[in-house]
Formats: structure tokens, C-alpha cells, sequence
């Protein structure tokens, strides 16, 4: 293997400095199922001579075994190496190879096709500045070039090859390829792309791989690799202004406190004035510390720590920027997402939200539109489903540190996680803060919820009966309510029922609207408690995700949930409403315990099975429970 000819008279560290000074380019080969992606890259390691002889020898011997090309080395297999993708012949995970020539040095990832791993492709590209798309001459432009196509725009790819695949068979047709350039030309012309370069070819056969083929002797451009040397590609990261998530705060002994974390933008040295996120604190880089000495500066992708002149709080998950040009902060703010989870999104529903280096609660407040991936239309809906991208507004628990993504992918980039399986389910892109998180303030009143408790001699609490229809949730919540009239406390129920009649009346019965109905009536019952009231909520509530979140809406101890055990079959047997009936009937869609899953609470404080328990006893023990922890005391 050779990186490039040295020459007996070559100075051995001149040579290698001069291999360090070359130009990096990261790009990504995307596109459909079976257009040639790995088989492109393969070709490029091998013409490269980026390959040894048992590479080779190893590769031929694989070819044998599970190639796909008859008596041609099967290139693919060089970048497919987990067993299921030999075995299938697909890409299924993203394989990172470098190779270098004499004029640059490059980091390709090859992508999986296949739809369901879209959201591989879309890690694969978030580091990348080029894309090549790559199209099967004999199928066109698909569905899943569309998609990446607009995930690779969307991610701030602004360079693509259109590297129109398979030319050998169609006979290297020059009508073949201009129709194929025309209609890619046609669909990306609304995207954000700098530069489209089409290009045919052949990967198995390596026709315009390095160097220009008489087998299309019409085309006028230049081969890939070529185009791949000399292309200028986007400003690097390094011309960004400084950013530094911390990661770590370092104090291996008394005498030393330093701040560490990977460089997302920017450069830094000793005497740069930096400001720090949310605090606002100012003060001056002392020294750039690495395990291998201090550095005299620091760019991207490098893990270093910073010690400071000044002694200021700085924690995990604050980020130190250049002081001139600081990332903005909010709380609210509109962002792409990409959808990667089979389970849909629910505005509404509280999730994990990750950047760099901070995990907040975070939740879709609206889904503005979904967008069509063939006609790039913006189109309504309530949920996103697997691979759908939208444009979304988020409400998140605490303030972060940001930059739009177009601005720096680094700090402008989040990912979704699911709070229960802690699954990565989306990733974003954020456009902008929303006006209203810069503008809107909490107003501090002199009555507070404090006061207004005590006014009334009890301490507030929400009351969240959840159970099955027919369990007796209403029926026990009536009773409790009664008793605690009765007692002189103050009290007010919300019952599914009654709140659908009005502040839920817009709502139907997907899983989409049962998050947003329980949002609301948590809202609704944090207000009513802050009041210095106890509040009763009756609600199916079949999800623990929106049980969880009306949870944390409250303070430690005012949320108790009471779960009316009854099992399905006594409830179908009770059906007051003759619900189940027309449930099974297909007369009723959506139906909890029927075609709508219930997930029945893990840990409630109060746990009642009114087949084995009276209303009355049911009311008895809760407001036993209330008493017993101090709620109707005052």
C-alpha cells in the first residue's frame, strides 16, 4: 500500500509533514437499495492502492464466498462487514474508511439504502461536507434518493455528486444519463445546495472512478476522483467563534480546577476573553492542558481542558464561548426533526432532549407541518411516524445554549430520547429561538401558592385517579370529593368526561389527541394547585409517559396516583356506557383496553381494585391516606 510515491531522495519527515498539511474532506455515499454505494467506495480503495495484499488476497477469497458479481471481485465487501450484510448483500450499519492521494485526505462513510435505516444515513451525514448520491441508471430517481437527498440539505450539505451508477448496463446511453440529470436537477432546484455535479459511471467496472473513460466519451466533465481532490467545500468549523461544551469539571487536587470538553467551533488560546453559558461569567484562558502538555491553541474536535484566570462556577453542561460573539440561550425554539422511532411522535408528550453536553425535559409543543420528501410540500398533521421529517416548536425544562444549525452544525444539533427506553427516537436541527422564550417572564405575585394553602388549612395535592373505563374512577373520585366537603376542605374534580365538553372539546380519540388531552388537564390542574386547592383528575390516562410529565409539573409530594386496579374483564362486564360492547363491535375506534393499549401505573401511591373493595371503602382509604400524610392539616 502506498499513500503516495516517495522517492529514495525524499526527506522521510518532510514528506510526512507535508501529508499532514493536506486538505480533509468528509463525505458520504447515499442513496437507494442496491445503487452501488459500498461497491463505489471499494473501487476507490483499491484504485487509491490504499490496500494491502492480504486485504486483497482476503478479498478475493470473500468474493468466492459470498460475492454478488459472478467472477469480478466484489468491491462492496470491503466497507460491508458485519455478517448480515454479506449474507444479504445490504448496508445495514454506517462503515467509516479513510484513504488519502497526493492532494487530500478523505473520510468517506457509506450508508445503509434501505428505508428502514434512514436514521444511520443521517448519522453518517452529519459530519459530512459532500454528498454523493448515487442512482441505478436503470431505475432513476426513487423515493429514497428524494430522502436523502433532503436530509443531506437539510443537515447543511451544500456539495453533491450525482454519481449516476450501473452506466455499463444501459450501454453507457447518453439519453439515459440526461434524463436522469434532469430530473434530479428538477426536484433538488428548491434545495439548499451550492453545487449539483452529475457524473456517469460504472463502480464495478471503475469507469470514471479516477480518470475520465472512452466508454463515455459525450460526457465533458471530470471523473469523481478528481472532482473529490479539488472541490471547495464549506468554511471549516475552525473559522466559527469558540465554543466549548463542557463536559467535566477537572480537580484531580486542590491546586488545579480546569474545565474539559471536546472544541465544537473556534479556536482558542491562552489571553482569550470567554464568557460562560447561562451565567454570564467573564474571564481569560490561562492555559490549554492536555495529557500530553499545555498547547499554545486549541481547534475543533480536539479534547482539551481550559483553566481559567478567574475563579467563576462552571458546571457540566454550561458551554464557554468567545466573549465577543457568544451562542444565544432559550428555552423555546423551532427546529427540523427527523423522525428515527416506529412508536410516533406525540406533541405533547415529554421527552429527553440531548445536545452536546446537556439532557433537559423537552416537548413538542406543535407540529407546524410534516414535509413531503417527493414534492418537498409542506403537508398538515398531528404526529410524525418513522422517517417523516417535520417542523416542530419545542418547550424544554431548562435554557440551553445554542446556535441556529446553519450557523454551526455542532451546537445547533440535538437528538431525542425516549424516557422510558432511552432509545434514540429523533434528531434536530434548530432554526431559531422562538420570540416569546426571549419575552415572556414568570410574573412573581405576594400571594403565593403558600399562602393561599394555608388560607384554606390544607396543604394542595392533585388526586390522579387512572384506570380503565368502568374501573370506578369517577365514582370513587365523586365519593372522595364529597367527604372531603363534608371535612370543610376545598376541592375541585376534573373528570374526562365533563373537560371534553369544553376545554378538550377540539380533541378526539388517537393516541396523538390522548397526549395532548392529559397535557392540558395537567396544565390545568398546576394552576388549580398553586390555588391551594386539592384537585381530583379522573382520566384514563393510558400512557405513563403523560402520567409522568403531569407529575413533574408539580412540586415532590403534590401528585398521588391513585389506580383503580379493576381488571378489563370486570370492566367489560360493568360496560355502564355500553362502550366495550360497541368497541368490539368496530363501532368505536381507539379504545382503551380494547385496540388502544393501557400501561397500567409501575409504582402508584394508592393501588384500589374495586372488584374486591366497595366505592366506599375506596374513598375511605384515600382520604385515610390524605390525613396520614399530612394534606389536611392546617
Amino acid at each position: 500500500m502506498s499513500v503516495a510515491t516517495l522517492k529514495p531522495s525524499d526527506n522521510v519527515i518532510d514528506y510526512l509533514a507535508a501529508h499532514e498539511r493536506k486538505s480533509m474532506l468528509r463525505f458520504i455515499t447515499c442513496g437507494s437499495v442496491d445503487d452501488g454505494k459500498s461497491t463505489l467506495i471499494g473501487r476507490l480503495l483499491y484504485d487509491s492502492k490504499m490496500l494491502y495484499d492480504d486485504q486483497i488476497s482476503a478479498l478475493e477469497s470473500d468474493t468466492k464466498k459470498h460475492g454478488t458479481q459472478g467472477e469480478k471481485i466484489d468491491f462492496a465487501l470491503l466497507v460491508d462487514g458485519l455478517a448480515a450484510e454479506r449474507e444479504q448483500g445490504i448496508t445495514i450499519d454506517v462503515a467509516y474508511r479513510f484513504f488519502s492521494t497526493e492532494k487530500r485526505k478523505f473520510i468517506v462513510a457509506d450508508t445503509p439504502g434501505h428505508e428502514q435505516y434512514t436514521r444511520n444515513m443521517a448519522t453518517g451525514a452529519s459530519t459530512a461536507d459532500l454528498a454523493v448520491i448515487l442512482i441505478d441508471a436503470r431505475r432513476g430517481v426513487l423515493t429514497q434518493t428524494r430522502r436523502h437527498s433532503y436530509i443531506v440539505s437539510l443537515l447543511g450539505i451544500r456539495h453533491v455528486v450525482v454519481a449516476i451508477n450501473k452506466m455499463d448496463l444501459v450501454d453507457y446511453a447518453e439519453a439515459t444519463f440526461d434524463k436522469i440529470e434532469t430530473d434530479y436537477r428538477a426536484f433538488a432546484k428548491s434545495l439548499a445546495f451550492e453545487s449539483i455535479t452529475c457524473i456517469p459511471m460504472s463502480a464495478l467496472e471503475g469507469v470514471n472512478i479516477t480518470k475520465k473513460s472512452k466508454e463515455t466519451a459525450w460526457y465533458q466533465g471530470c471523473a469523481l476522483l478528481p472532482y473529490l481532490e479539488t472541490v471547495k467545500v464549506r468554511g471549516s468549523l475552525a473559522e466559527k467563534p469558540f465554543r466549548l461544551p463542557v463536559q467535566w469539571v477537572n480537580r484531580p487536587n486542590l491546586d488545579f480546577r480546569g474545565f474539559s470538553g471536546t472544541v465544537a467551533s473556534g479556536t482558542v488560546r491562552p489571553g482569550d476573553e470567554i464568557v460562560v453559558l447561562p451565567s454570564a461569567k467573564r474571564s481569560k484562558v490561562k492555559s490549554i492542558v492536555t495529557h500530553d502538555g499545555e498547547l499554545t491553541e486549541a481547534h475543533p474536535d480536539m479534547a482539551v481542558t481550559l483553566t481559567l484566570e478567574d475563579e467563576i462556577d462552571i458546571s457540566r453542561g454550561d458551554v464557554i464561548c468567545a466573549s465577543k460573539a457568544p451562542a444565544e440561550q432559550t428555552d423555546q425554539f423551532a427546529a427540523h426533526l427527523l423522525w428515527m422511532s416506529e412508536e410516533e411522535l406525540y406533541p405533547g408528550r415529554q421527552y429527553l432532549l440531548k445536545t452536546a453536553n446537556r439532557i433537559v425535559p423537552a416537548t413538542v409543543t406543535e407540529l407546524k407541518h410534516k414535509i413531503n420528501v417527493n414534492t418537498l410540500e409542506h403537508m398538515s398533521g398531528k404526529t410524525l411516524e418513522l422517517n417523516e421529517v417535520g417542523f416542530c416548536n419545542f418547550n424544554l425544562a431548562q435554557p440551553i445554549a445554542f446556535d441556529p444549525y446553519k450557523e454551526n452544525s455542532r451546537t445547533g444539533a440535538f437528538i431525542l430520547i425516549d424516557r422510558r427506553t432511552n432509545a434514540t427516537i429523533g434528531s434536530g436541527m434548530i432554526d431559531f429561538s422562538l420570540r416569546r422564550a426571549k419575552n415572556v417572564h414568570w410574573q412573581d405575585l405576594d400571594v403565593n401558592k403558600r399562602a393561599r394553602a394555608a388560607a384554606k388549612h390544607q396543604r394542595p395535592c392533585v388526586l390522579w385517579f387512572t384506570g380503565l373505563s368502568g374501573s370506578g374512577k369517577s365514582t370513587v373520585a365523586n365519593l372522595v370529593e364529597k367527604r372531603l366537603h363534608d371535612m370543610g376542605r376545598h376541592t375541585y374534580t376534573l373528570d374526562g368526561d365533563n373537560v371534553r365538553h369544553g376545554l378538550n372539546k377540539d380533541l378526539g380519540f388517537t393516541d396523538a389527541d390522548r397526549v395532548e388531552n392529559i397535557r392540558r388537564v395537567g396544565e390545568t390542574a398546576r394552576l388549580m394547585v398553586d390555588s391551594g386547592l386539592i384537585v381530583l383528575v379522573s382520566f384514563i390516562s393510558p400512557f405513563q409517559s403523560e402520567r409522568r410529565m403531569a407529575r413533574e409539573l408539580l412540586e415532590d409530594g403534590e401528585f398521588i396516583e391513585v389506580y383503580i386496579s379493576t381488571p378489563l374483564e370486570v370492566c367489560e362486564q360493568r360496560d355502564v356506557k355500553g362502550l366495550y360492547a360497541r368497541a368490539r363491535r368496530g363501532e368505536i375506534k381507539n379504545f382503551t383496553g380494547i385496540d388502544s393499549d393501557y400501561e397500567a401505573p409501575e409504582s402508584a401511591e394508592i393501588d384500589l381494585n374495586t372488584a374486591e373493595i366497595s366505592a366506599e371503602v375506596a374513598a375511605t382509604r384515600i382520604v385515610e391516606y390524605l390525613e396520614s400524610k399530612g394534606y389536611l392539616e392546617g
